[in-house]
């Protein structure tokens, strides 16, 4: 990985039936706080297409935006943290990543998805094989500066602790339903910190409850 800068630019990747405005209000926030963001819309959004096919829109946006090597950090909410993920462990992504976090994002799948036979939203159930392959390897993002933000009150992703992977560092943010993750000032601002955290190589879980902060 290139040396760590202390504010690299930022792409926001958003989750299913959503577009980029669904991060508005957190892409304004980070650009008050000095940070160059970006985001894009990933076509399908709605699951009609496989997760690794809008990895691969994701993967194109980035090398026609940034240099090679140039490195960026990613923002992925629910399904974009997933889509950020294969980008990171199968596109190559982890060379030019830095820090990743996600929110409320279903690494361990969510059982919402059984609702679904569009072939995204197979991809995104416990037992799919997509979801089980990117956990053969997860722990990869160690190699990162990783952050999860998660509400245990989410009822999208099914069951809410899918959104642990046993390292880096963990935040509850304790919002109600899962869109509010996103707006709630408490997500914004951890983002902000994890964003200008140095590269740390311990693999344990840091985690932090923000239920009485505000």
């Amino acid at each position: 990985m290139a040396q760590l800068n202390h504010k690299n630019k930022v792409v926001l990747v958003h989750g299913i039936n959503d577009t980029f405005a669904v991060f508005n209000k957190m892409a304004t926030f980070l650009r008050n706080e000095g940070w160059l963001v970006y985001a894009l819309d990933l076509v399908p959004n709605n699951g009609d297409v496989g997760l690794d096919k809008l990895a691969e829109q994701l993967a194109k946006f980035i090398a026609t935006t940034f240099t090679e090597g140039e490195a960026i950090d990613i923002v992925g909410f629910s399904m974009g943290g997933i889509v950020s993920r294969y980008y990171i462990q199968r596109l190559g992504g982890i060379k030019q990543v830095q820090r990743f976090i996600t929110i409320s994002s279903p690494h361990h799948g969510t059982v919402v998805a059984y609702a679904s036979q569009r072939p995204g939203c197979v991809q995104m159930r416990p037992d799919d094989l997509f979801i089980k392959d990117l956990n053969s390897d997860g722990r990869m993002l160690k190699q990162l500066n990783f952050t999860s933000i998660w509400t245990p009150y989410d009822l999208m992703i099914v069951p809410a602790k899918s959104s642990q992977m046993g390292f880096g560092r963990e935040v509850i943010v304790p919002a109600l339903i899962h869109p509010w993750m996103l707006t709630d000032i408490r997500t914004m601002k951890t983002v902000a910190e994890a964003l200008v955290e140095p590269f740390n190589q311990d693999s344990g879980v840091r985690s932090q409850d923000l239920g009485f902060r505000i």
